[in-house]
């Protein structure tokens, strides 16, 4: 085991290995066992149908994820009502697209077990966007309270603020939600908790009245008890998973984990309290992560170039996402597996921090996202060959992300450019 100095003279510390063995190691997660140590996180592709099954790319980019091998595929960003969607091509679970979510499942696992003689384990990530929604094409944002960090560019009042009876039938919803991801051949249901949406805004509405603000019982309440309910309500077979924010990096009282009067500095007490709390409640998965890539995007996916500029350095973002993670992990040990994320930014010394932070304990599996889109077979190199191939690497230049917020279908631009710089071109360059 050692340490690495990552970039520019500024020594950022953080476990490193070079052996992977531990990333080939399998897991137990519930009654169900994963392969390796490898997920492949949610990345939204914004190219379902008009009414939310998967469509063509959509099977295409799964069945590339799936033959690339890994332990989990964290399936991206699904709403669960239709006012909820971030885009007019968010993939939408209902009774409708039943049918089409079953045969992307059985493709998924086919597909892996085909080419890798392991099915993944596949969490379906439950969502409602909130003030990001866009299910028309223009914002159509639905609020948990007035925040002027997200207010800046998408004006709001105060009749966007839902109301306490819309998130108990919400809740009702994300329940009925995970019955349909069983149904449908999931292993697990993600309730969504992260990046500014919806249920991750309430955990920081201390202005909000009623019982889903101030308090953090209260904010963490629909959380909580969507969590017990599709507990309860889905098979002992079936695992409740969740990905969550455990640090916004915004100033209180608009962000979640954070020190009070302390400007945007970490405070985890109550992500420890949160995760242990849903830990009671029976969750089988956490999948642990930070900030809002709409508002400040360097805190959970730093990038080499793109239009966002940032004093902060990029592997002082990564080292506060892992060592946080690290942090939070502690609260639920032994009890309830966790998922990292932000090690794509570092590129190919990702597999070796991977390999020492989870030898070290820090976290059970990591997680991948960007890395992904730019290099699918990045989990079987590892596990097969036990090596990478550097040429297929992700570049961290973000231009996947600019693709979907100008409402292009997304992609990498850089390594799948055949399919996704003709997109690129259309929608970002508009040529």
């Amino acid at each position: 085991m050692s340490t690495m100095d990552f970039t520019k003279g500024k020594t950022n510390e953080l476990p490193q290995s070079t052996d992977w063995e531990v990333l080939r190691q399998p897991i137990q997660v519930g009654k169900k066992t994963i392969n390796n140590r490898i997920a492949y996180q949610a990345m939204e592709g914004c190219d379902g149908t008009a009414l939310g099954a998967p469509d063509v790319l959509t099977f295409r980019r799964y069945k590339r994820f799936a033959a690339g091998g890994p332990g989990v595929i964290w399936l991206e960003a699904t709403a669960v009502v239709p006012e909820g969607r971030a885009n007019p091509r968010q993939l939408y679970i209902c009774k409708e697209t039943l049918d089409d979510f079953k045969r992307l499942c059985e493709t998924i696992k086919e597909t892996c077990m085909r080419e890798n003689g392991h099915e993944p384990f596949v969490s379906v990530q439950l969502t409602h966007s909130g003030r990001h929604s866009k299910p028309h094409g223009t914002p159509e944002p639905i609020i948990a309270y007035r925040n002027p960090y997200f207010e800046q560019k998408v004006s709001v009042t105060d009749a966007n603020i839902i109301s306490d009876d819309e998130l108990d039938r919400l809740g009702e919803t994300l329940i009925n939600g995970a019955i349909l991801a069983e149904q449908a051949g999931f292993d697990a249901a993600d309730i969504k908790a992260c990046h500014g949406y919806l249920l991750c805004e309430l955990l920081s509405a201390y202005s909000r009245p009623g019982k889903y603000g101030g308090s953090f019982e209260n904010r963490t309440r629909l959380l909580r008890e969507s969590v017990a309910g599709a507990v309860k309500a889905c098979s002992s077979d079936f695992v409740i998973s969740s990905r969550l924010n455990i640090y916004d990096g915004f100033p209180y009282p608009y962000g979640f984990g954070v020190a009070p009067d302390c400007g945007v500095t970490p405070d985890y007490t109550e992500a420890k309290q949160m995760v242990s709390d849903l830990a009671n409640e029976g969750i089988g998965l956490l999948n642990f992560t930070m900030g809002n890539p709409y508002v400040n995007p360097h805190v959970n996916r730093p990038s080499k170039t793109g239009p966002y500029v940032t004093d902060e350095p990029a592997i002082t973002g990564v080292t506060r996402m892992l060592t946080g993670i690290a942090e939070v992990t502690t609260a639920v040990k032994d009890k309830v597996p966790v998922i990292c994320s932000g090690l794509s930014y570092l590129g190919e010394e990702a597999p070796n921090v991977a390999a020492g932070c989870i030898s070290e304990e820090w976290f059970q599996v990591a997680g991948f996202g960007r890395e992904s889109f730019a290099y699918p077979n990045f989990a079987r190199d590892i596990c097969k060959k036990g090596e990478i191939d550097k040429q297929q690497m992700c570049i961290t230049c973000s231009k996947c992300t600019e693709l979907m917020r100008s409402g292009g279908t997304t992609g990498c631009i850089i390594r799948d450019s055949k399919v996704y710089s003709p997109l690129y071109k259309q929608y970002v360059l508009k040529k």
